[in-house]
C-alpha cells in the first residue's frame, strides 16, 4: 500500500503560525485516514518553529527553490529570518517521507512551507503568486509529486496510477 505524506493542519492538528488548524473535510483524505496511508508532518514545527508563531513568508516571493539554493530567504512577519528553521523541517518532511517510501504528498497550498501552487509574495499583505514552498521546493526536487488540498482529485488520480 502507497504511504501518503501530508500536511498536520490539514489533519486537525493545531500547528499553523496562529496556533490553528485547516482541518480537511474531503472524503478522500478521510478514506486514505482510514485505509492507514497517511504520514502525517508540520515541517515547521518539526524544524524548531513554536506554535504559534509570527506568520512567515518567502521574500520576494521567490518561491522554495530560491531558499534551498540560498537565493531567498524566508522571513517572519517581525523581521526575524526563519530561514533555517524552513530549511530544517523540509529535510525533516523528506527523511520522513524516504523512510516511509513515500512518493505522494498532500499539503497545505499557500503555506511558505507546503504550497504547491502559490506562497505569498513575501509583503504580508496578502497576495499569493505562483511557486512552491520549501519543503514542497525540495519533495519534488527527490521525485515526490506534491499536490495541494485544492488538488485531491489529481493526487488521487496519481495513486491509482502507483498503484496499478
Amino acid at each position: 500500500m502507497q504511504r501518503i505524506l501530508v500536511s498536520a493542519c490539514l489533519m486537525g492538528r493545531r500547528v499553523r503560525y496562529d496556533g490553528g488548524a485547516k482541518t480537511s473535510a474531503d472524503a478522500v483524505l478521510a478514506g486514505w485516514r482510514e485505509e492507514g496511508r497517511l504520514v502525517v508532518v508540520c515541517p515547521e514545527v518539526t524544524g524548531g518553529l513554536p506554535v504559534p508563531r509570527p506568520a512567515a513568508e518567502i521574500e520576494g516571493g521567490a518561491g522554495g527553490a530560491a531558499v534551498l539554493s540560498g537565493a531567498a530567504r524566508v522571513l517572519a512577519s517581525d523581521g526575524s529570518d526563519v530561514t533555517a528553521e524552513f530549511v530544517a523541517g523540509a529535510r525533516a518532511a523528506l527523511e520522513t517521507a524516504r523512510s516511509a517510501g513515500i512518493r505522494l504528498a498532500v499539503l497545505k497550498e499557500g503555506s511558505p512551507s507546503c504550497g504547491a501552487l502559490a506562497v505569498y509574495d513575501g509583503t504580508f499583505g496578502g497576495r499569493r503568486v505562483a511557486g512552491r514552498g520549501v519543503t514542497t521546493a525540495l519533495l519534488e526536487a527527490h521525485g515526490i509529486r506534491v499536490f495541494s488540498e485544492e488538488q485531491i482529485p489529481g493526487a488521487a488520480d496519481y495513486l491509482r496510477d502507483l498503484e496499478a
